[in-house]
């Protein structure tokens, strides 16, 4: 009988619709870094030198790059607090996260006055270096609720990098992004995971060994970014909407998603790269997501026609 209400239900959600539906997205302002949000329980900028991260919206973070004067550039310590931002931040009520730049850049990838103490590197010390660069990368690729990445300018090097790890890239249409590590004699070696995962290994070819840098059109094209605006308020209206997206849905559901993809993405479930292991989990995903408390509240909610308990919980 509730099989049968459901398929019912579904068939009139289905049916054209003779009105038109107009939606409505809250646009959240991006606050300068003369403000602050004192309302905010997660702005801790005090424990930041190179980020800020706040809560302008319930439920909503911004992690923000506040190295303006310097494109937002990496060194070891925006490193090291972009990795514990990302491990420390989401809380239980998180709904997803926000990645940006302080002024025009998103991020020009890494420091030159850091390079140039890495010169002086032994291979071990390099290393060392480079594994702290993986973790963050890792971090955030993994994080346990969606990332938005509002990609406000230019993205080079490792802010490229930073925008494959972002579930939703966005960009204005003035962004250019490249891997030119090649003409420094590098290699994107750290970044060339998370960016073959989002571009493929055809794209990386061409990107990685030109360097050459491209614009927001063809970083649409081949999937490094998924949307492109016009200029920055457009940008702060499709983030809003894609936030909106996902006040609709269930919050445990998106972070089960999000470690769904990593495990069927990878073809292996502990080590079991077998199409057992594989069938096995996403089926005992599935049977978990219907009888948990946010799958019969989902349902429930669909046959009452009514919004879903963590709708009305923001």
């Amino acid at each position: 009988e509730l099989m049968r209400r459901v398929s019912s239900l579904a068939k009139s959600f289905c049916r054209p619709s003779t009105s038109r539906r107009s939606f409505h997205y809250t646009t959240v302002s991006y606050t300068s870094t003369t403000e602050t949000n004192s309302n905010s329980s997660n702005n801790n900028n005090n424990n930041y030198e190179f980020i800020k991260v706040s809560e302008p919206s319930t439920g909503f973070l911004y992690i923000t790059l506040n190295r303006p004067k310097l494109h937002n550039a990496f060194n070891e310590v925006l490193i090291e607090e972009l990795t514990r931002a990302f491990t420390t931040s989401p809380k239980d009520n998180t709904r997803a996260i926000v990645l940006t730049g302080e002024g025009s850049s998103f991020s020009a990838g890494a420091d030159l006055n850091w390079m140039k103490k890495m010169v002086n590197y032994s291979e071990e010390a390099n290393k060392e270096d480079s594994l702290k660069l993986y973790k963050m990368y890792n971090t955030i690729s993994n994080c346990p609720v969606p990332v938005v990445g509002r990609i406000n300018g230019l993205a080079l090097g490792g802010g490229s990098g930073l925008a494959a790890v972002c579930d939703v890239a966005i960009c204005v249409e003035s962004a250019i992004f490249g891997f030119t590590e090649a003409r420094l004699g590098l290699l994107p070696a750290v970044i060339s995971p998370f960016v073959m995962q989002k571009i493929g290994v055809r794209n990386a070819r061409r990107y990685f060994l030109t360097a050459e840098r491209f614009d927001s059109k063809k970083a649409a094209e081949i999937g490094l970014v998924e949307e492109r605006v016009k200029d920055v308020k457009e940008l702060d209206e499709y983030v809003a909407k894609v936030l909106e997206e996902f006040k609709l849905n269930s919050p445990k559901a998106m972070r089960d998603i999000k470690k769904l993809i990593r495990v069927v993405g990878r073809r292996g479930v502990e080590g079991d790269k077998s199409e057992e292991g594989v069938r096995e989990y996403v089926c005992e995903q599935i049977a978990k997501a219907r009888i948990s408390p946010e799958g019969q509240e989902g349902l429930q909610a669909f046959l009452d026609r009514r919004k879903p308990s963590w709708f009305n919980n923001l």
